[in-house]
């Protein structure tokens, strides 16, 4: 009797077996990997860029930014200060990156020339929670502009990142949005979960998520 395995329990295998070899390549150039996701329009973009202008000078950065029709993002991190260190990666309709689509990317790269490489993630906080693309960590990206009870409805994203950036505080006031609660909803999830608050728009929490980045890097993670 021939055995029947899953679909989706295969494609994963065959991406966890990729994300392996993506995350042995970055330990061996000694590159930190972050894997940045959000429901769209939270500013992971915006994030980018204010990082590359911040740091771009001290730290060499590289970008995989995915999105599923557009290099738009791409554009505007290479305008940012990304350059030839920006990789777009359009996927032609799938809702998320995978392990594979990184490694596609990886054969162009000289990652003796990054010190950390941010993979900017299709906007989704359903499916990229379940594949690895080989990241040091997942950092996931809500803003104040969303319900605070985004953990709770996406509970496998939060689950599986170790930092929740939230973004757009200088608009709060302007919903019932709750910084409290979106904390506490977050560590329901998962107690060891770090949270930093920014705007963009405003630089302010930025000089956090800054020393945040300095720090991971100097730990040699």
């Amino acid at each position: 009797m021939n055995e029947r395995i899953p679909l989706k329990k295969k494609i994963l295998s065959e991406n966890d077996r990729l994300a392996k070899e993506a995350r042995d390549e970055f330990s061996h150039h000694s590159v930190v990997a972050l894997n940045l996701v959000s429901s769209p329009g939270a500013g992971k973009t915006s994030l980018l860029e204010r990082t590359l202008q911040a740091l771009g000078n001290d730290i060499r950065i590289g970008l995989i930014a995915g999105d599923v029709q557009t290099e738009n993002d791409a554009t505007r991190l290479i305008k940012a200060g990304g350059g030839e260190m920006v990789w777009p990666v359009v996927t032609g309709g799938a809702c998320h990156l995978d392990a594979r689509m990184i490694m596609r990317v990886l054969k162009d790269v000289d990652l003796d020339r990054l010190d950390l490489l941010f993979i900017e993630n299709v906007g989704n906080l359903v499916c990229p929670s379940s594949f690895d693309l080989g990241e040091l960590m997942k950092v996931v990206l809500i803003s104040t502009t969303e319900g605070d009870d985004k953990p709770l409805k996406y509970p496998a994203m939060f689950r599986r990142s170790g930092l929740m950036v939230v973004n757009k505080t200088d608009l709060l006031g302007t919903s019932d949005f709750s910084m409290q609660r979106v904390v506490g909803n977050a560590r329901s999830i998962n107690p060891d979960l770090e949270v930093i608050e920014t705007s963009c728009r405003t630089g302010v929490g930025l000089d956090k998520w800054e020393d945040w980045l300095r720090g991971l890097l100097a730990s040699g993670q």
